[in-house]
């Protein structure tokens, strides 16, 4: 199981990766990046994308929200929650995967793809193996 580090590592191996980080969305700090910034600060693009991570991750409209404990008891499926959200640029994709843990995590997988060299529905798929198999210290 990768830390960040070694995440943040895979992740670049994909084709079109320009840069990526883990962040947390509650406070907005990275924990971790590598590569490029699409405005130069690594900072300034955590914070941004935490907004957006947040502003999704809150909203009923995107995910039912039921507790996993009240539905454990309740015998219905948790509610869904939201996987990942995908920013199309005219000249590449970010893509924020949320990484389930079992604590209250608020984490996130930023990657940013080049729009002609990369591969979204590559990158969603790896992404997800990445961030279910992320080990958080």
């Amino acid at each position: 199981m990768p830390g960040i580090d070694e995440c943040l590592l895979e992740v670049m191996r994909l084709p079109g990766a320009r840069g990526a980080s883990v962040v947390d969305w509650t406070s907005g700090l990275a924990l971790g990046t590598i590569g490029e910034s699409p405005n130069g600060d690594h900072e300034a693009t955590a914070a941004e994308t935490a907004e957006v991570a947040r502003m999704t991750a809150e909203q009923p409209a995107f995910a039912r929200l039921v507790a996993r404990d009240s539905a454990d008891r309740s015998g219905e499926a948790p509610g869904t929650a939201v996987e990942d959200v995908i920013v199309t640029t005219q000249d590449g994709y970010h893509m924020l995967r949320f990484v389930e843990t079992a604590f209250d995590s608020s984490v996130f997988l930023h990657l940013w793809l080049s729009r002609s060299e990369g591969n979204l529905a590559m990158a969603r798929l790896r992404l997800g193996e990445l961030a279910e198999r992320l080990v958080l210290a």
